[in-house]
């Protein structure tokens, strides 16, 4: 059930960190929106476990996986940049 929470808390997340970050060189559309959450929920998690926030096996809150999903629209940003 864990990981399903992940993908449901990833989605919202996802929807939230493009609301808070536009730009013309993000990722689009409702499936790049959830794995851009998803990936996010699953960075803030890792995050979070390593520095100790997270018990092993606890996913991130809806907070953190906003920051993780604004991280990796942040390097998906300078990915896109270097590109063009």
């Amino acid at each position: 059930m864990g990981i399903i929470w992940t993908i449901i808390i990833g989605f919202v997340a996802g929807i939230i960190a493009k609301f808070i970050m536009p730009g013309s060189n993000e990722p689009s559309g409702f499936i790049m929106t959830t794995i851009l959450g998803i990936v996010g929920a699953f960075v803030a998690s890792y995050l979070g476990q390593a520095l100790g926030w997270y018990a092993p096996g606890e996913g991130a809150g809806l907070i953190g996986a906003v920051v993780g999903a604004i991280i990796v629209l942040f390097v998906w940003g300078l990915i896109a940049r270097r590109r063009a």
